[in-house]
């Protein structure tokens, strides 16, 4: 196993003992991520929202990796993330490609890729089975995931 793929079952270990901190070692301070519900975050915001995604889990969820795969540069995974949408209390079952590049021996750039249709179906039902499909609904989705996130930034500092 390749240095890179240790990092990234560190960070997928740690993330399925909702353990923030941990995933967040595995990352370079100039980490950019990016997937179909949050756009594009940078630096500790990428940190922020993962700690927001497990507190609002309660811990309950559950991830799966496997093809782990990582050179020097660059590295994928495939993980299948298992829980309870907040907003909707809905189950999700959400499977995630991912594709990774590193620097110093952590994570500078992170990729997810999903089906957000079928994101959205589950967490909305109805609603996200006939408008989840379209670009008005996703970027509905993409706008209120950064809400959450800036309002729990903000919480988090103000304490």
């Amino acid at each position: 196993m390749t240095s890179n793929e240790q990092i990234l079952v560190k960070f997928y270990t740690a993330f399925g003992n909702a353990d923030a901190a941990t995933m967040c070692e595995c990352y370079s301070p100039i980490i950019q991520f990016r997937d179909p519900a949050f756009g594009l975050l940078k630096g500790n915001d990428v940190c922020q929202m993962w700690k927001m995604l497990i507190e609002k889990s309660k811990g309950n969820i559950k991830i799966e990796f496997s093809d782990i795969k990582a050179d020097e540069y660059l590295g994928s995974a495939q993980s299948i993330a298992t829980y309870d949408f907040s907003k909707t209390n809905r189950k999700l079952v959400n499977i995630i490609q991912s594709q990774f590049q590193f620097k110093d021996g952590l994570i500078i750039k992170q990729t997810d890729e999903f089906d957000i249709w079928k994101w959205s179906k589950q967490a909305f039902g109805t609603t996200g089975y006939l408008l989840g499909w379209t670009g008005f609904f996703q970027k509905k989705i993409q706008k209120q995931a950064r809400l959450s996130l800036k309002k729990y930034i903000e919480t988090k500092n103000a304490t």
